[in-house]
């Protein structure tokens, strides 16, 4: 029975997709544990009080400066080199929001998992790096813009 191309490559969209969910639930409950007691002058002395007016003490994905989670995070074009960078700039971007964290945050029960977390980006970083190599080997390796043959037009 023939190898699969693609059988080296040690992360799948299912164990990686699991693993993510996983980071978010462990933010979550990072944040549930940092507010869930917290007294209104405490909401207001924090600055908090314009997202406990929206959402109470519930978890809202939003970015640090406020902007609420979209789906327009994602980055897809069907195109293995481009979807492969694009995983690799994502991993690299949550490394550093973990690492900007790592410097406002001292305290141990905060820090330490989101130190395992910022591990676990480089590793992902490292496994779609893997993927990229793979892939560029089986299409044209000597085009760095590589593209993909199943998509490619050839025009007239």
């Amino acid at each position: 029975m023939p190898v699969p191309k693609y059988s080296k490559w040690n992360i799948t969209a299912a164990s990686l997709g699991t693993e993510e969910l996983a980071h978010m639930e462990m933010i979550c409950a990072i944040i549930y544990q940092l507010t869930k007691n917290l007294s209104p002058e405490e909401i207001k002395a924090s600055g908090f009080d314009k997202y406990y007016v929206d959402h109470t003490l519930a978890l809202w994905p939003q970015a640090a400066g406020g902007i609420p989670f979209n789906a327009c995070e994602f980055q897809s074009k069907g195109d293995p080199i481009t979807d492969l960078m694009e995983d690799m700039a994502a991993e690299q971007k949550a490394r550093s929001t973990y690492e900007n964290i790592l410097r406002l945050v001292k305290d141990p029960e905060v820090a330490d998992p989101i130190r395992y977390l910022r591990e676990r980006e480089v590793v992902h970083f490292q496994r779609f790096g893997e993927g990229l190599r793979i892939t560029q080997e089986h299409l044209d390796s000597k085009n760095f813009y590589a593209f993909n043959p199943a998509f490619d037009c050839q025009q007239k």
